[in-house]
């Protein structure tokens, strides 16, 4: 079975136009994952939401395709201390999001460097 590119990057690209989306809609389930140490948090989640957008709708795009690629790896590895913070939580935020600790591991270790990839495979064109 061959993996089609561009459907592929399409499916990339509504994934991360909606979770920006979303962080508009549901600001209360991603200002917990937001750790302590970082100063305003909710300036913090609209610019993540922004650039989630910015980037998945560049990516429909063949001319920002590579900036927004590199750009999602980029944020993904800037969202890793928001995984981090999570795990050393006990996987349970404040009640709005709870997940046994094993799921939380795999989004660290494998969803977030799978889509690191995808985001850097995506900008190759």
């Amino acid at each position: 079975m061959r993996i089609n590119k561009e459907q592929t990057i399409r499916i990339l690209a509504l994934f991360f136009f909606a979770a920006g989306i979303n962080h508009f809609i549901m600001p209360s389930f991603y200002l917990p994952l937001i750790p302590n140490y970082f100063p305003l948090p909710k300036l913090l989640n609209i610019l993540a939401g922004v650039a989630e957008i910015v980037l998945g709708v560049g990516l429909f795009f063949q001319k920002t395709r590579s900036y927004s690629g590199i750009g999602i790896a980029i944020l993904m590895v800037a969202f890793i201390p928001s995984h981090w913070h999570f795990i050393q939580e006990g996987s349970c935020l404040n009640e709005s999001l709870c997940v046994p600790a094993w799921i939380a591991w795999m989004r660290l270790i494998i969803i977030h460097p799978i889509l690191i990839a995808i985001g850097v495979w995506a900008s190759r064109g």
